[in-house]
């Protein structure tokens, strides 16, 4: 199991309803995008970072290691903005006002990363995907989101064994080696895939399968108290931000 999915299952977010969660955490993802970058993405960051470090209780490694990933997208797509192709000055100059924009969309969307990673924190993809047929998504196309999340894990599994076993007979001793170990791991992985496939449909077949999978959802109750609180803090990001763009420079 990948890290954030066991800290969303662990999380003490873990039996509210998943749409309470929903609203905050893709709320605060709209508030960073519409919102203007200084001070309001700034605002959503400080306010996402405080309820997912405080009563989200999600720990700041795990956060991080998360978060590493998607920063690093948001800086690669700040950095053209710096540059300008063509021009009296050179075939490559810099941009007039390139850092400004550069740094405003690293701010929308590092801001609007946390917001995801809220959801994704404190919210399991087992406890969205059954409700999804009640939101009016078509059963197959839940059922096979619920099968590829499922088998993901085990074939995830599956390629660290395959990538123990190769290091522990010197198959990533030099460049030559460690390529041909993983050209080898893809194709273990792709026949494995394939394996586990036929097998989970011959289970399912065997299990009177009718072209629904019924799985036993958690029973959660949507908390008024709660909604109420994410619109109010909604609210006041978007107030507060407003605010200090006319009084700030």
């Amino acid at each position: 199991m990948l890290p954030i999915d066991a800290a969303a299952h662990s999380n003490r977010w873990r039996r509210r309803h998943p749409s309470e969660k929903a609203a905050l955490g893709f709320g605060l993802t709209l508030c960073a995008v519409c919102l203007p970058p200084w001070p309001g993405a700034v605002l959503v960051a400080a306010a996402t970072l405080t309820v997912l470090l405080g009563p989200a209780g999600v720990a700041p490694r795990h956060l991080w290691r998360a978060f590493r990933i998607p920063l690093g997208f948001c800086v690669t797509g700040a950095i053209p903005l710096l540059f300008q192709v063509g021009g009296p000055e050179g075939f490559v100059t810099f941009a007039p006002g390139g850092p400004v924009r550069a740094g405003e969309l690293l701010l929308r969307t590092s801001s609007a990363s946390l917001g995801v990673l809220l959801f994704a924190f404190t919210t399991p993809v087992s406890d969205v995907l059954p409700r999804l047929v009640r939101a009016g998504v078509p059963a197959p196309v839940v059922d096979v989101a619920l099968v590829m999340y499922r088998i993901s894990f085990l074939l995830l599994d599956a390629m660290s064994r395959i990538r123990q076993a190769q290091a522990a007979r010197l198959g990533l001793t030099t460049r030559a080696a460690a390529w041909r170990s993983l050209a080898g791991l893809g194709a273990t992985a792709f026949v494995r895939a394939f394996d586990r496939a036929q097998r989970l449909q011959a289970g399912l077949a065997g299990r009177g399968y009718d072209g629904t999978l019924r799985v036993l959802v958690p029973e959660a109750v949507v908390s008024r108290r709660f909604l109420a609180a994410t619109g109010a803090l909604l609210t006041g990001l978007v107030a507060v931000t407003l605010v200090l763009e006319r009084s700030l420079p």
